[in-house]
């Protein structure tokens, strides 16, 4: 018999209560009796009247607006700012019983990489305690990792939402640009931001994208989609996509997995070369700090919080700088105009390979989670989402795969596909998901 909602919510309020001081996922918790009202009126449902998503509790990172509760995007610049909506995105799980149970911590204004710039502390890693989770949806997916809600929201610019999903085992999906609605999202940049959704396993994932994809007046790059559907996949091509200054331990591990999954599945492989690629991370840097720049300049002080400039931490702060320089009239836009027609020759290579290919293979990350504390390089930073950030330029989706440990420290498997073609990509990762995890 299925565990009642009630019953699950003090399940995973008991969790968050224990643990969460450690991992600190969890800035914010709906107060209890609040939420136990709410799962008492998704238990009187009649089975008929439930929701797809009807006992699903659910964590959403804190740039993403849910009514009556704090979106801080974990700064002191939004610390005191209470949504007065929901995002498009909420308001299609709340019509589908799923339950919010609060809002997650995230690297301030979604810059980082490792989950450690929030203004109100870093969040650690729950599989391997002392190291960085990633990020920049950090949160969301430790909240996932730890047990403390069934699925999460994360949003994913550059690789946010896969790179912790790696770095803590779990799954995690950038959908396609426009597959689902942004409105209501804080954006980091608009021309690339994505919210997607991150589970334990295929079937949560894909239910909770399935939940919030589609088309919204709100978000004009929105378009329509079927509904996810996921088939079992036959003989197929698979391509590789080759990795430079990869860790030699990953290397050596995703190239034994990938050789034995294709020989099980009587799968076939072709080694792919996206030109242009090791541009991806020179033209995502300019991109995104010239449309940061531009967001945040409503963050005066007076509409919003506090002022950005004035209270932002040093990761915001350098970007913010970066931006500024970026758009001052001397450059008349042309940093930012290249990035974008970069961005045109990475998305067109991309559809070329596609096209002979079934979908992409890849690391998910080139690296494995490393100690707090231990010194990285700004170039090795860089390095993390480089091999996420092709997907956000192309405009494809992508989604991170659990498929083993080394040491104990979670491998993920990057998998993509065309744009739209979300159904394909997750029909894919689950099979690959149930060989690497029978």
């Amino acid at each position: 018999m299925n565990m009642k909602v009630e019953e699950k919510v003090r399940s995973f309020l008991q969790k968050i209560k224990k643990d969460n001081k450690k991992i600190n996922a969890f800035l914010e918790v709906r107060g209890e009796k609040e939420l136990l009202d709410e799962a008492r009126r998704l238990d009187a449902k009649s089975p008929g009247q439930r929701g797809r998503l009807h006992g699903r509790i659910i964590g959403v990172k804190s740039n993403i607006n849910v009514k009556g509760l704090h979106a801080s995007c974990a700064s002191l610049t939004l610390k005191d700012y209470v949504s007065a909506y929901d995002a498009t995105v909420v308001e299609k799980i709340k019509k589908e019983d799923g339950l919010i149970i609060g809002m997650c911590n995230c690297d301030e204004f979604a810059c980082g990489w490792t989950g450690e710039t929030s203004a109100f502390g870093r969040v650690d890693n729950p599989v391997i305690p002392g190291h960085v989770p990633g990020g920049s949806s950090s949160g969301s997916v430790a909240a996932v990792a730890a047990g403390f809600c069934d699925m999460a929201l994360g949003s994913d610019t550059g690789g946010s939402i896969r790179v912790p999903a790696s770095f803590c085992g779990v799954v995690g999906v950038k959908p396609s640009y426009g597959f689902v609605s942004r409105y209501g999202l804080i954006d980091l940049s608009m021309s690339l931001d994505q919210i997607g959704p991150i589970a334990k396993n295929i079937s949560d994932a894909a239910l909770l994208l399935d939940v919030i994809r589609g088309e919204d007046d709100k978000d004009t790059k929105t378009f329509y989609s079927e509904k996810l559907v996921l088939k079992d996949s036959t003989k197929i091509k698979i391509g590789i996509v080759g990795v430079e200054s990869i860790d030699k331990e990953v290397e050596k591990f995703v190239n034994g997995f990938v050789g034995k999954l294709i020989k099980e599945k009587k799968w076939s492989r072709r080694d792919v070369e996206i030109k242009h690629i090791d541009l991806a991370i020179q033209t995502y840097h300019p991109l995104v700090w010239t449309e940061f720049f531009s967001a945040t300049r409503r963050m005066d002080g007076r509409r919003y919080g506090k002022k950005i400039d004035d209270v932002a931490g040093a990761e915001v702060l350098r970007r913010l700088t970066g931006g500024s320089e970026i758009s001052k009239e001397e450059f008349a836009g042309q940093y930012y105009q290249k990035a974008l027609h970069v961005i045109v020759l990475i998305k067109n290579e991309c559809e070329q390979v596609l096209k002979n290919v079934y979908c992409l293979i890849s690391p998910t990350v080139p690296v494995l989670p490393w100690k707090f504390g231990v010194k990285v390089s700004l170039d090795q930073l860089y390095a993390v989402d480089a091999l996420t950030i092709p997907g956000n330029l192309a405009e494809i989706c992508a989604v991170s795969i659990p498929v083993g440990k080394i040491d104990g420290k979670p491998i993920g498997l990057q998998v993509m596909c065309g744009k739209g073609e979300e159904a394909k990509m997750m029909s894919i990762a689950r099979e690959i998901v149930g060989f690497a995890l029978p």
